[in-house]
């Protein structure tokens, strides 16, 4: 029912939308003499706080034309190269010298968290001069059709094997919060099996590997209320006449309300700051404004399945650390893994995964040799910091980078799993 209402709420505001639209063209028109003055911009930026804090922000685009490789720009083209109805696989194919030799392929693999991949665009850009890039782009849930069937944790897990497949041995994966988890059980599980296409490192960013150290405010929220209590209160029915009908989804919009609530004072002034430059005609600041909110307000919902599954396993039972996953009856034990290379990175100021969540998988990975593995602790970046912003750039890439090229094809042939 309450997705309904946010459906009505949102159908029944078009008409004020539209309406304070047209008064923000008319107010900003420099044909208007109005518009040159404060109380004009006042109104024309009113009109605009007003429409963009009722309007439901679409997919935003990755955008991304060009890079710079050996200090060369060429330009970039978006492929989808691999496609399941809850995912598809982007390369960014490069236009290099067809004599260069190839970079390491990096598979990135977004978080399905309520936002889309394109959360991770900066991510993408600054990857790109060093590395051959794959990301996974997920499916708002509520465009997928009941008949294409269920999506849940080892489904998840299944779609990240099918990949490594894809692309073949050596190759590196990152994965960016939430697929922390599913990343590291695949790795566990290929090893296992003595996969050939297992990737030669693995870099592990702000993920919950385990909860039970430092537990931020989501972490207590899920130990404070059983998996029922989830599936009571935040399963949703999609309405109609979205493709998804009737798919049992956790909706993008309470996710968003959660993230919001956890800052919300730095987003109410946030929108103080942004209307008073949109008075004072500071056009930079304003824009920088929109192209954050146009990517942070953009959600998407996930099955109730992945959603369940999820909680369930990583944040109340904490299955992983504690040696009792398993992935369709198969047991996930990260101690398998022995020739992939490890690192964590982890923000001083995470307050989604805590200090020392991530660095759990190195007690975990017991077997991989100390020179395969490291960890990054960066100084003052909250999570969004871990993988965008400037020091992300400066300091996280460059190791990031450097790991990648320092095991890339140094890599042991995995023991095969013995007959039974």
């Amino acid at each position: 029912m309450y997705y309904q209402l946010y459906e009505l709420h949102h159908a029944a505001l078009q008409p004020a939308r539209v309406c304070a639209d047209a008064i923000r063209l008319f107010y900003s028109n420099p044909l208007n003499p109005v518009s040159t003055t404060a109380w004009g911009r006042s109104i024309a930026a009113a009109a605009e706080m007003f429409e963009r804090t009722t309007r439901r922000y679409g997919k935003p685009e990755f955008g991304i034309a060009s890079t710079v490789v050996d200090g060369k720009k060429v330009k970039i083209r978006e492929k989808v190269v691999w496609s399941r109805p809850f995912c598809r696989l982007v390369h960014f194919e490069r236009a290099l010298p067809s004599k260069r030799q190839p970079d390491a392929k990096l598979l990135m693999v977004a978080p399905m968290s309520g936002h889309y991949a394109t959360l991770l665009r900066g991510t993408v850009e600054a990857m790109l001069p060093h590395a051959d890039v794959y990301i996974t782009d997920w499916t708002d849930a509520r465009m997928v059709p009941l008949s294409d069937g269920s999506f849940d944790l080892d489904d998840y897990i299944d779609y990240l094997l099918e990949m490594f497949r894809l692309l073949g041995p050596g190759a590196s994966v990152m994965a960016v919060c939430q697929p922390s988890v599913p990343v590291l059980a695949a790795v566990a599980l290929m090893e296992a099996r003595g996969d050939q296409n297992l990737p030669s490192s693995m870099i592990l960013m702000g993920g919950p590997i385990d909860t039970r150290r430092n537990p931020t405010a989501v972490n207590r929220l899920a130990q404070q209320h059983g998996i029922d209590w989830f599936r009571d209160n935040v399963v949703m029915q999609v309405p109609w006449p979205n493709p998804g009908f009737m798919r049992q989804v956790y909706p993008g919009f309470l996710q968003l309300s959660g993230f919001m609530s956890m800052n919300l004072d730095r987003h109410i002034v946030a929108h103080e700051d942004f209307f008073l430059h949109l008075v004072k005609g500071d056009g930079d600041s304003a824009e920088k404004h929109r192209e954050f909110y146009d990517e942070y307000l953009a959600v998407m919902d996930l099955t109730a399945e992945f959603y369940l599954q999820t909680v369930d396993t990583v944040f109340i039972r904490h299955a992983l650390p504690k040696g009792e996953m398993t992935h369709r009856g198969e047991r996930v034990d990260p101690a398998a893994i022995r020739s992939v290379a490890l690192l964590t990175i982890e923000g001083e100021n995470d307050d989604i995964s805590g200090i020392g969540q991530t660095q759990a998988a190195h007690d975990l990975c017991i077997n991989i040799p100390a020179g395969k593995r490291a960890h990054h602790l960066q100084p003052s970046v909250g999570h969004y910091g871990v993988f965008n912003g400037s020091r992300f750039r400066k300091e996280i890439v460059p190791r990031i980078a450097g790991f990648i090229a320092d095991n890339r094809g140094v890599r042991a042939t995995p023991r095969r799993k013995p007959a039974p």
